[in-house]
């Protein structure tokens, strides 16, 4: 699973640590759903989409493995 957060965040000019007290986690948390080295749980899935005012499929890119 990939995510859009970065992109999102960034677009909206949003830091990291504001997202991350927004959503209740510290920001490490964000910098490492980031790079990717992350799944979140579901309800921090939703709570992130929700402060982008997106859906969690328009935030996180679920890919099927081969």
């Amino acid at each position: 699973m990939r995510n859009r957060i970065k992109e999102l965040r960034i677009e909206r000019g949003i830091k990291q640590q504001e997202l991350a007290d927004q959503v209740s986690v510290s920001s490490r948390t964000i910098i490492s759903l980031e790079k990717q080295q992350y799944n979140p749980s579901v309800l921090l899935a939703y709570r992130i989409s929700s402060v982008f005012n997106l859906s969690i499929e328009e935030v996180f890119i679920f890919e099927e493995d081969d």
